[in-house]
């Protein structure tokens, strides 16, 4: 038996890039950074080393996002890992992202970056604000 599923939780690294597929399905990606916590051995401090982690969501609920994510935005997210391999300029490259199957938005509720207006309430409704565990 193999169970494939993690939660993690951080900050988007940049604004989420909305794109559909030729057959229409949209397709959000972003980044989130997450950090780990090490014991400088020269120092004896702890030292944040972050951890940049590729993420994928797919159908309505992409676009829906896209529009309320942003740069910064504090998120959980759960899904599963799928790997990914591709030939560029000759070299073989491979890669490891979550797929999202759901997603907790931690910014306070209608925060807009600085900016830009803030989202009208009704938007965020629809949201799942709560981790299924």
């Amino acid at each position: 038996m193999s169970i494939n599923t993690c939660t993690i939780s951080g900050n988007l690294t940049r604004d989420p890039e909305l794109r559909a597929t030729a057959s229409g399905t949209e397709i959000l990606g972003f980044s989130v950074a997450v950090n780990d916590r090490r014991r400088n051995p020269q120092t004896g401090e702890w030292e944040d080393h972050p951890n940049f982690i590729d993420c994928t969501m797919f159908g309505s609920r992409a676009s829906a996002l896209a529009n309320i994510l942003h740069k910064g935005s504090s998120v959980t997210v759960q899904g599963k890992l799928r790997w990914s391999q591709w030939e560029r300029d000759g070299q073989k490259r491979s890669k490891i992202e979550v797929v999202v199957d759901e997603i907790a938005l931690h910014d306070k509720k209608g925060a807009a970056p600085a900016g830009q207006a803030a989202a009208p309430e009704a938007e965020a409704e629809y949201l799942p604000y709560d981790i299924p565990f």
